[in-house]
């Protein structure tokens, strides 16, 4: 029999303090006869290497930390150095502040990582400790979210995720006060049950989860997001005070506005245009984020943390505290804001022949939003547009000089439909629809994606590392995927090509106007590399861009505030340029930083979608038994998935409501077959289907169908078994 590692023990330790004594440990890793006797030598010698302290017959003491221990991340301090705790603290006396000690080849590091670390103590510091890793060992206890339902023993913890049929076993003890039917957030436990299920303990009760608030709460949870600031952010924020011109150039006069969606939380960029020669002269000024969230501060720190804000329909997790995010970083109209402004300018055919930047003070004309500037520029302004509109038509005129550059350009020409959920006062779905995409909506993406491009090639120009927004060109398996798609809704899509954005539009064109024409754009958007942020430029494929960096909302994305740093370094802008430009922290962890807010970025936009879908369920709860139209979007061999036309809701056919025939998946065609009736389902059909099941805390939608392309479904008739008729008398077995 063998005996457990040095490393094995010191995770049963850190995991089971209350049970580290020789007989535990020997029972947990089911140690007996001779090999214990190996055991306690082995004990002996952790001892002796300064792993473990004996104390009173269990190797640990509550008090001291040995040279050897599990730590997990503190966070970072003013000078970017980053603390770390002991896994499990349950001394009388305060927690030890260890510091690490970075080697060259050291990993980065996740926020429930366990990390085995050789300690010295160390006098005269702030801290007690520091750390040298010796290796990262796991990751510490999972946590799920869900709705605790009691039971005479304890109870069960039901699964929030869509799809999920795994239930925990919660004992009598650990609860932690739920009462039946509420939203808790769990810790996972080792081990398993007699039942065969796992382990669970209450941690965190979350209330009502039908409740409104519930819907983006359980998302907040669920994928670890940090929806509350610490005292020490929110006192930095508020003790912001408001801009002053000091070394500045003063751009008040030039009469910016801002144009957003109707219900903008925030408005961190200004646009202004005028003719200039044959072309135009387009400024874009930007919030300057820089100006109140100092390197290695509280705010940058929990800033970096975050990565960028949150929006759901009921609520936005942001960034920034509001005393930044909604007031003084916020380019309200009519009042003095801090800003970064570039003033590029065109040719007539939309080239840019040059370009400014600026640290300067800007005072908003306006704050409109798209629909009344399109109505505008249309004929029909109303009383708050109708001072501006030469303004405006100036804007417009810019941008279709750079129109005609987008157009030689071939960027991916994908213009997906953008989902509304609108609400109540009381947090209840009032409505669900489809945004209008205007020519206001996208003047400003064009202007936004110029200067975005515009400072990405002026720190290039003056060899000052930036992050860049990366986008890598489809991969050929994804792109094989799509070509198989194309072929069966009756599209070709070229092989053996170099892959740009324009043999893609090709296929969105050719499908453009069919009833088949989402189909196309949710599956080559499918077939899309997912965008990141990196310190070395590999370009951007879907805007067929060579350099690209985000820029223009430092509000709401970590990304553009280093830019914005870059750039005061590059410039020297101010008398300090080091107090806000970037920091030689910066510097050195500009890689970890980008994969940090590539990762915070992911997050969130799953748990924004997984929001939207809980929302829909809830809006279709109550229509149970309603019959909607749909197409299908996807297909596997345990269903088809319908986008429903009305709310763009995806919902699950699955195979097993088919009937009780057999369907054959094939997966290069896409399609599910049965064998009885040879009833094909595939990619693209219009189908006609019942509503069975809504499932608002799981978002979770499931459908019967009942007609495929017009014609009513007919499932099989279920096999009937025929009685084998005896040929003569049963012989008796001897």
């Amino acid at each position: 029999m063998s005996i457990p590692t040095k490393e094995a023990i010191l995770q049963w330790i850190a995991d089971n303090p209350a049970q580290t004594s020789k007989r535990d440990i020997a029972k947990a890793f089911g140690v007996k006869g001779q090999a214990r006797i190996d055991l306690k030598r082995l004990l002996r010698e952790m001892q002796d290497e300064g792993y473990l302290t004996k104390r009173k017959r269990s190797y640990d003491d509550p008090n001291r930390l040995p040279p050897v221990s599990i730590l997990k991340l503190a966070g970072t301090d003013a000078d970017g150095d980053l603390f770390l705790r002991p896994a499990d603290w349950r001394g009388d006396e305060p927690e030890p502040r260890i510091l690490y000690i970075p080697q060259e080849d050291d990993p980065a590091f996740g926020p429930e990582d366990r990390l085995l670390m050789r300690l010295t103590e160390v006098t005269g510091e702030d801290h007690s400790h520091q750390a040298r890793l010796i290796r990262r060992i796991g990751t510490g206890p999972r946590r799920a979210i869900g709705v605790f339902r009691a039971s005479a023993e304890g109870g069960r913890l039901m699964p929030v995720d869509k799809g999920a049929d795994r239930e925990w076993i919660i004992g009598a003890g650990d609860t932690g006060g739920a009462r039946d039917g509420e939203l808790v957030e769990a810790e996972i436990g080792k081990g398993r049950t007699r039942m065969g299920l796992p382990r669970a303990k209450v941690v965190t009760r979350l209330g009502d989860p039908g409740a409104a608030k519930a819907v983006s709460l359980i998302a907040i949870h669920q994928h670890g997001l940090r929806d509350h600031f610490p005292e020490e952010v929110i006192a930095e924020a508020e003790a912001a005070a408001p801009p002053e011109l000091g070394d500045r150039t003063d751009l008040r006069h030039l009469p910016l506005i801002t144009i957003d969606p109707s219900d903008a939380r925030d408005r961190d960029d200004a646009v202004f245009a005028e003719p200039e020669g044959d072309g135009h002269a387009i400024w874009v000024a930007i919030a300057d984020v820089a100006a109140y969230v100092s390197p290695g501060s509280a705010l940058d720190r929990e800033a970096r943390e975050r990565g960028n804000s949150t929006y759901f329909p009921d609520r936005v997790v942001p960034m920034l505290p509001d005393a930044l995010s909604g007031d003084l970083c916020s380019l309200h109209e009519g009042v003095d804001r801090a800003c970064i402004a570039v003033r590029m300018t065109f040719d007539a055919e939309g080239n840019r022949t040059g370009q400014t930047f600026y640290r300067g003070l800007m005072h908003s004309a306006a704050s409109f939003h798209y629909q009344e500037v399109q109505a505008a520029v249309d004929g029909t302004p109303n009383d708050r547009t109708a001072p501006h509109l030469d303004v405006l038509r100036a804007l417009y005129a810019a941008y279709d000089a750079l129109k005609r550059a987008r157009a030689r350009r071939a960027p991916l020409d994908l213009d997906l439909p953008e989902r509304r959920i609108e609400l109540s006062e009381e947090g209840q779905v009032t409505s669900v629809a489809f945004r209008d995409r205007l020519n206001a909506h996208r003047l400003i993406e064009e202007f936004m994606i110029a200067a975005n491009v515009a400072a990405a090639e002026e720190l290039e120009k003056r060899r000052t590392p930036l992050i860049y927004r990366v986008h890598e060109e489809p991969a050929e398996d994804k792109l094989d995927a799509l070509r198989e798609t194309a072929k069966a809704s009756g599209f070709s899509l070229p092989k053996g090509q170099v892959t740009r954005p324009a043999m893609l539009n090709r296929l969105l064109h050719a499908a453009e106007g069919t009833d088949l024409a989402e189909l196309i754009s949710m599956s080559t958007l499918r077939a899309m590399a997912q965008a990141y942020y990196s310190p070395v430029n590999l370009g951007h494929f879907g805007l067929a861009l060579r350099s690209y960096a985000h820029f223009t909302s430092p509000i709401r994305r970590y990304s553009d505030l280093i830019v914005h740093r870059a750039l005061i370094t590059a410039h020297g802008w101010g008398p300090n340029p080091d107090a806000d430009g970037l920091s030689e922290w910066d510097l050195e962890h500009l890689e970890a930083t980008a994969t940090l807010i590539s990762e915070a970025e992911r997050r969130s936009m799953v748990a924004e979608r997984d929001t939207n879908d809980r929302y829909l369920a809830a809006f279709l709860a109550d229509q149970i038994g309603a019959q909607f139209t749909g197409r299908i979007s996807g297909v596997q061999s345990f269903g088809a998935f319908v986008r429903l036309d009305e709310t763009g809701a995806d919902a699950l056919i699955p195979v097993r409501s088919l009937g009780a025939e057999y369907f054959r998946y094939d997966r290069d065609e896409q399609t599910l077959t049965g064998t009885e009736t040879r009833t094909e389902i595939s990619l693209g059909q219009r189908v006609t289907v019942r509503l069975a099941e809504a499932a608002p805390v799981t978002g979770g939608l499931i459908v019967e169908l009942l007609e495929i392309e017009g014609e009513r479904r007919r499932p099989a008739a279920p096999p009937t078994r025929k009685r084998k008729l005896r040929k003569g008398p049963k012989k008796r077995r001897r």
